[in-house]
């Protein structure tokens, strides 16, 4: 999928290769403080059950996003953009894509955990079509932030 943005670059999304690790790392590395190492994204890629998409803007990667599907769900485990590209809907394209991904694989919902804290990734959820659906008590080992559990019936447009 391309789309142009700010009418000066061109936004590519596509399935993420091996050859894209190292972008990815750095996306990675630039968005969480608590980050995956480069080996175990590498091992996610490989995984069968993982799903994994680039947004990359004259080849740069300027972002990811991954989910497992397990049978016809799908849990999203990633989705980051580098931070000096963040506001020019990069996440939103990525989102899209996913869901259209899931659709084209007869995944019927998906999943994922957001930090209470993160408003901006929630509202980009909502936007989507993802719903509130519980609490995971301080789920996240860095601070002990709760998750807010998202799901998002994919059958229901």
């Amino acid at each position: 999928m391309k789309i142009g943005i700010n009418n000066m670059e061109n936004l590519n999304i596509e399935i993420m290769k091996i050859t894209d690790l190292d972008g990815v790392y750095e996306v990675e590395k630039n968005s969480f403080e608590n980050h995956w190492s480069k080996k175990s994204l590498e091992d996610d890629l490989k995984n069968e059950v993982s799903i994994y998409l680039v947004a990359k803007i004259y080849d740069k990667v300027v972002g990811y996003m991954g989910a497992w599907k397990i049978i016809d769900e799908a849990h999203i485990t990633n989705i980051a953009v580098l931070k000096e590209y963040r506001g020019k809907k990069i996440g939103e394209a990525l989102l899209k894509e996913m869901i259209n991904t899931c659709k084209d694989n007869k995944i019927n919902s998906m999943t994922l955990e957001v930090r209470v804290s993160n408003l901006v990734a929630q509202n980009l959820y909502k936007k989507f079509g993802f719903k509130f659906s519980g609490i995971r008590k301080e789920y996240y080992s860095d601070n002990k932030e709760d998750a807010i559990i998202m799901w998002n019936d994919l059958k229901v447009v």
